[in-house]
């Protein structure tokens, strides 16, 4: 059964992001967004872990919320996908369940 998983706040702040991928069985989704996006961040104490993730699951920033913090896509992961709204919407018609962690 695929997941779309989203976690909206700072890894820096909150084991969320930590606890998410930690769970998240291969095939799943990942969706940072609000203060999540910082989890998307290369260079950072979370960049490995979600880095070896990826071979497994999916992981996707939400554009609008990469722009509200002025976080440039440059200083994304590799292979994070940068969503918009409306991808959003489509990554949880296309997975079968969504689980949001706080």
């Amino acid at each position: 059964m695929a997941i779309l998983h989203t976690v909206n706040k700072s890894p820096f702040e909150r084991d969320a992001l930590k606890a998410c991928v930690r769970m998240a069985s291969k095939g799943s989704s990942v969706l940072m967004i609000e203060d999540g996006v910082y989890g998307a961040t290369k260079g950072t104490t979370a960049s490995n872990m979600v880095t070896d993730a990826m071979k497994d699951v999916n992981f996707y920033v939400l554009s609008a919320d990469l722009k509200a913090r002025g976080v440039d896509e440059s200083r994304l992961i590799e292979g994070i996908k940068v969503v918009n709204y409306s991808d959003f919407v489509n990554l949880t018609v296309e997975n079968d369940k969504v689980q949001s962690w706080l």
